[in-house]
């Protein structure tokens, strides 16, 4: 199996789909000519051509608008929206809308939009970009948030997030981007949501944990190995609700 960092996790998580489904597309600011800013989207504009991969303007509510409405037209949107802070000019969009889709149309219509966005901090970035604002999300009827902690799970995540028939905000930790490498299946997996996965088994106390506070939990437990505490750490995959 390759060795991969979360950005090209990532990457091959929508080069495959994107070559099993062409109703998948992406849209965002700068995801296409520049890959990204963080390039996950990198060469896939040359791959797909720019019916697929879209280049949008500075303008978040339009951008998960125009999702939402391809969505309900027979596609599958991945739209990016750069710095997960810059979702609150989006927020409308995001939940009385797509959220709440599939109830207002009676179950007529699903709206399968997966929403990317970097966050966190960690990393010296100023005002919105470093916004951890996940929990206000989790608040927002019909919206599923997923935290991935490392490359294996970023790419089997993001799979799963696709082919989910509703809305995932899917968060990418920008600490996490390039920090390590694992083995990650060159091939199709999915990683169900709502699941825990025990990451450190321990004796005295547990941590449970989602994105990059899955590597700090690590560290602690380390520490406190050393004082005699035997501390398990749980790696929570999140879906909707967020335990701390």
């Amino acid at each position: 199996m390759p060795e991969l960092n979360m950005v090209e996790a990532l990457r091959s998580a929508l080069l495959l789909e994107m070559e099993r489904d062409e109703r998948v597309m992406l849209l965002g600011l700068d995801i296409g000519r520049l890959g990204g800013v963080f390039r996950v989207t990198e060469g896939l504009l040359q791959r797909f051509g720019p019916d697929r991969v879209i280049d949008m303007p500075l303008a978040e509510g339009a951008i998960i608008g125009a999702s939402i409405g391809l969505a309900v037209g027979g596609m599958i949107p991945v739209p990016e929206i750069q710095f997960l802070g810059f979702t609150h000019q989006a927020m409308h969009q995001i939940g009385p809308q797509m959220g709440r889709y599939r109830y207002r149309s009676r179950g007529r219509f699903t709206c399968p939009v997966t929403i990317r966005a970097p966050f966190g901090g960690g990393v010296r970035t100023p005002e919105f970009h470093p916004d951890s604002i996940e929990a206000q999300f989790v608040q927002q009827p019909g919206i599923k948030v997923v935290c991935p902690a490392n490359p294996y799970d970023a790419k089997g995540l993001l799979l799963e997030a696709i082919r989910d028939p509703d809305p995932v905000l899917f968060l990418e930790p920008q600490r996490l981007y390039r920090s390590e490498r694992v083995e990650v299946p060159a091939t199709d997996y999915q990683i169900p949501f709502g699941q825990s996965r025990l990451v450190r088994e321990g004796e005295h106390i547990v941590l449970i944990a989602w994105s990059a506070s899955v590597e700090l939990s690590l560290r602690a437990a380390e520490r406190l190995a050393i004082m005699g505490i035997s501390a398990a750490a749980r790696r929570n995959r999140p879906h909707q609700t967020i335990n701390v």
